[in-house]
């Protein structure tokens, strides 16, 4: 019998003990989960019933304003898609390539499709999605420049845009070269035009664009850099965001929209596979 009573006495502060942890220890209820406290992107963006895509408007054909003075082109037909799928309305948000991941962190702009390039120095600010585009570059020239290629480059002047990755890859090339920086990508083609530079190293395919534009242009016949990976950019630490759009460029991929809006806007089927075999 006395065993059988410390056994109780045992298990009563056993219990006691329980009830002191339990009050000490905070149990998170679903209300209080970092899942629910954190605002995600497309919450807001639900919420609001209006996407805001920060899009470069002087990038034909990727995005440009066309004779009505609404905003058109390949990310614009995208972004419609996208705002389309989610229900919402379309706000497109004039942005430069200089002002693109200051947008996203001041969240003036819900997402950036403006012909961003995936590097790791930008990966430490801001987050990238799936590509959805790929190119290399090339030079844009015009044909009376006797220009065939970047070895005929050597103390001439290559137009770049400000903020774009342009600049150093011409700088790897360890040529002697005068780099130009214009505000937009107009601006340098017309610094090209009007003889202020000899070039503009730019995405092959937007290169393209512009020589079908203009007879007096060509562009190129080579591949300057690596192929290019370009894909939508977001704040960081939206996991929530990043995975829906992710998952909206896998359908429209496997849908093959996205191929019929790239051969809308380029007049040829995309070059490059999205997802190479390494």
């Amino acid at each position: 019998m006395k065993f059988v009573a410390l056994r109780g006495k045992a298990a009563a502060l056993l219990v006691i003990g329980a009830i002191a942890l339990s009050a000490c220890t905070k149990v998170s209820t679903p209300a209080e989960s970092p899942a629910a406290t954190t605002s995600s992107t497309l919450q807001a963006v639900l919420q609001r019933g209006t996407l805001r895509v920060g899009d470069c408007l002087t990038f034909a054909p990727f995005g440009f304003y066309d004779k009505d003075g609404q905003p058109d082109g390949y990310d614009v037909d995208l972004a419609k898609e996208l705002a389309k799928q989610m229900g919402v309305k379309l706000e497109v948000v004039n942005t430069t390539s200089a002002n693109r991941i200051p947008n996203l962190q001041t969240s003036k702009v819900d997402v950036v499709f403006c012909n961003f390039t995936r590097n790791l120095e930008r990966a430490k600010v801001i987050e990238f999605t799936s590509p959805y585009v790929v190119a290399s570059e090339a030079l844009l020239v015009k044909k009376s420049s006797g220009i065939q290629s970047v070895k005929d480059m050597t103390n001439r002047t290559i137009a770049t845009v400000k903020g774009s990755t342009n600049g150093d890859e011409v700088r790897s090339l360890n040529m002697q070269v005068k780099i130009q920086e214009y505000d937009s990508s107009q601006a340098a083609i017309l610094a090209v035009k009007q003889g202020q530079a000899d070039a503009m190293i730019e995405d092959n395919n937007f290169l393209a664009y512009q020589a079908k534009l203009d007879p007096e242009l060509t562009v190129t016949n080579e591949a300057l850099v690596p192929l290019e990976y370009n894909a939508f950019g977001v704040k960081a630490g939206d996991q929530a965001w990043l995975n829906y759009l992710n998952l909206f460029l896998f359908n429209i991929n496997a849908s093959k929209v996205n191929a019929q809006l790239y051969k809308k806007w380029f007049g040829v089927d995309p070059r490059f596979p999205l997802n190479p075999q390494f």
